[in-house]
């Protein structure tokens, strides 16, 4: 497990300098209102939309292929108003890594701690079952405040942008663990401890199961949730994070233990996770990461790509 974000000479060499520039540019606007922040925010997402052009593209498909019977119209709203979150989830990024806790905790409130409260003083470890919302990183820092947690995370291929994830995700959570690591997982729950764990993405054919996410009836979906609540001891609740309407503060709501979790089987677990993914992602469809592929691995891998 990873407890410290470790810097090291190397990071200093020249073709890093630009890199570090940018960070510090991106440092300094967190002393921008978070309300002037949004405003810059929407704006460049709407700048992306227009230049990133497969990115808008799966955005578009995700959501076609999720709300078929959504009109179009609405359809083009719910993209817009997603790539405004997109931009919008970069100050979330940078208030997360750079904000005080004084000032996360001026703009957050959080409801069901008492969830997690009861599982530790009942020696069963919490996984907190969340989705790819774009206040994420945020989601994890003012939950923090009250109980610090282990992150399961990626890696980054660039050695500065994971010393400054490390470093950022750390700011108030005890340890970050990477996604393969299930024996850590495992160790940590069983202390118990809590960890959040993602399975809304796809990531790939080994171990998953093909069943429905929203209108798509073979979405490939990971049924790691199954195993590490069996083998880890622990219970599973659901985890919401959301920017507020209004775009000045955050809001997290923890949601009781799923009940007979894990079931007789990982096939029906992956099917009721999803539905709980569903529920969560509908509370703000916009603020949900659709510029992923979620629907890249067919269950035939001959089928032609959902995204041609």
């Amino acid at each position: 497990m990873i407890e410290k974000a470790q810097f090291t000479s190397k990071l200093y060499h020249p073709k890093y300098w630009l890199l570090w520039l940018g960070v510090a540019i991106m440092r300094t606007t967190q002393l921008i209102p978070i309300s002037m922040q949004m405003k810059i925010g929407a704006g460049l997402g709407r700048l992306v939309m227009i230049v990133a052009g497969s990115r808008t593209h799966t955005a578009k498909r995700n959501i076609k292929l999720c709300f078929p019977d959504m009109p179009e119209n609405e359809q083009q709203a719910l993209l817009k108003s997603n790539f405004e979150e997109t931009g919008k989830a970069l100050f979330d990024t940078i208030n997360a890594w750079w904000w005080s806790d004084e000032k996360v905790q001026a703009h957050m409130t959080m409801t069901g701690q008492e969830h997690v409260e009861n599982s530790l003083q009942n020696g069963k470890g919490v996984i907190l079952f969340a989705v790819h919302c774009l206040p994420l990183e945020m989601g994890a820092r003012v939950f923090g405040q009250f109980q610090p947690g282990i992150g399961v995370y990626r890696p980054h291929n660039n050695p500065v942008m994971e010393y400054l994830q490390v470093k950022g995700r750390l700011r108030s959570n005890k340890g970050l663990v990477p996604k393969r690591d299930v024996r850590q997982m495992i160790r940590s729950l069983r202390a118990p401890d809590v960890i959040w764990y993602t399975a809304d993405q796809d990531f790939g054919r080994s171990s998953a199961v093909f069943i429905p996410f929203f209108a798509v009836p073979d979405a490939a979906t990971i049924t790691g949730a199954t195993s590490l609540a069996k083998l880890g001891k622990a219970n599973v609740l659901p985890f919401v994070v959301e920017r507020t309407s209004d775009d000045r503060s955050y809001k997290i709501e923890i949601l009781p233990p799923l009940d007979n979790f894990p079931g007789d089987n990982e096939l029906d677990d992956a099917i009721r996770g999803n539905k709980m993914i569903e529920q969560i992602i509908n509370r703000r469809r916009s603020q949900y990461m659709w510029l992923h592929r979620r629907f890249k691995t067919r269950p035939d891998e001959n089928s032609p790509s959902l995204y041609d």
